[in-house]
């Protein structure tokens, strides 16, 4: 049941990396340029109260010194990558493990 889970998150993060992908794609074609948005521009554009909270959570638990350069790298990465590396890291977690051989079937 948990794997599955995991499975079925990790199938939503791989189909939101494939959008923002599109739409970087999309802006690029557009401007003639490699456009990466970045994880924090589309997040503050979908939700800023949520990374606002967030900002703040980070830097009431971290000392300053390490949430900064935290929390400005993790948000200045391209959203699409940050979704597919979470994507895999879940995939990974929740695959299946081998089936076992029965002691009747002969491996080759």
């Amino acid at each position: 049941m948990f794997r599955a889970l995991l499975r079925l998150l990790s199938m939503v993060m791989l189909a939101i990396a494939v959008i923002m992908a599109v739409l970087d794609a999309t802006r690029s074609i557009a401007a003639n340029a490699l456009v990466l948005t970045p994880l924090g521009e589309s997040w503050a554009a979908v939700s800023p109260s949520t990374l606002e909270s967030v900002e703040r959570s980070i830097s009431e638990s971290m000392p300053g010194f390490f949430s900064d350069p935290l929390a400005t790298g993790f948000l200045s990465l391209p959203g699409f990558a940050v979704f597919a590396g979470l994507a895999l890291l879940l995939a990974i977690a929740g695959r299946r493990p081998p089936r076992a051989a029965s002691r009747f079937v002969v491996q080759r």
